[in-house]
């Protein structure tokens, strides 16, 4: 997790996230409370027995979106590190080597993947923003948009020995969903998805039958309950074993009785109070994380 040392509205992004909004909140104010925001975070993952490496942003690199590191790197378990290519100039130099070397310090990194060059064609894959992995069953997912280019993701998976599954899904208004974990979350047992946003019958079907075919419970979400990043939580395990899934208050909130008690018999749910990055930034719980599947050399 990278802890923010710029955060405020990004007015490139906001072109493609309609979940990001203005407010008038005074610069000063505005960090306090997102700094508070993100450590209480960190604290509260780290009281469930989950490790995480916080890395402290660079200042002077005036990131507005920092907080998000998920879009940049993904860090697989075969030792292979992927940096991925942004859609707008302000967010690519989030994308830091000296996060790289240190993480060499602690876990086996075998190559460095780095897609980046795409940008100067104007082609892009934002990272676990952009696709969603079944590391389990070697599928990956993503929902089509100006920052999930379909043929760098197949070419993606391909490198990888992904199955890819790419389909086309709108918001309540008919806009494109500009991250595929904004509507869906997946675990090894379940996914949580706003089916609603996938218009389209035989996309809709395809999806079903892949989330059938590899053994997901599907635990369906209203254009409301997205709106709330129902959609973007995070499915992990602690350093003890058990399963978890991390996921804002606000979409905690929106979950019904129901939906609470089915994700309950596989996790621990985790509801982290975030609502100054979740209203601003556009993002939230599962976008604050880069979870970490590169085998260790020594504890960090």
């Amino acid at each position: 997790m990278v802890r923010p040392a710029s955060f405020s509205f990004n007015e490139q992004t906001a072109l493609s996230n309609s979940f990001q909004n203005k407010t008038d909140v005074d610069s000063n104010h505005l960090k306090e409370l997102v700094l508070n925001e993100f450590d209480a975070f960190v604290e509260k993952l780290e009281s469930f027995c989950v490790s995480v490496m916080v890395i402290e942003d660079d200042a002077a690199a005036g990131n507005p979106d920092a907080v998000f590191p998920n879009n940049w790197i993904s860090l697989h378990e075969d030792g292979t590190i992927v940096l991925y290519p942004m859609c707008t100039l302000n967010r690519r130099s989030e994308r830091r080597m000296d996060i790289i070397e240190k993480l060499k310090q602690y876990y086996f990194v075998k190559e460095v993947i780095d897609l980046s060059v795409f940008e100067k064609e104007n082609r892009f894959l934002e990272g676990t923003g952009s696709i969603i992995f079944d590391h389990q069953k070697m599928v990956a997912y993503a929902c089509l948009s100006p920052r999930s280019d379909k043929a760098l993701f197949i070419n993606t998976c391909a490198l990888l020995g992904y199955e890819p599954v790419y389909f086309n899904a709108v918001d309540e208004s008919g806009t494109a969903i500009y991250h595929t974990n904004v509507l869906m979350c997946l675990a090894e047992k379940f996914v949580v998805i706003c089916l609603n946003a996938v218009q389209n019958t035989e996309e809709k079907e395809m999806i079903r039958a892949s989330f059938t075919k590899t053994g997901k419970e599907i635990i369906d979400i209203s254009f409301s309950q997205m709106s709330n990043f129902a959609g973007n939580m995070l499915a992990l395990r602690n350093k003890t074993g058990n399963d978890l899934l991390a996921l804002s208050q606000s979409a905690y909130d929106s979950l019904s009785g129901s939906q609470r008690n089915s994700l309950e018999t596989y996790c621990t749910l985790i509801p982290l109070a975030i609502p100054t990055i979740e209203t601003i930034g556009g993002g939230s719980a599962r976008c604050m994380i880069a979870e970490n599947f590169l085998p260790f050399l020594r504890k960090p």
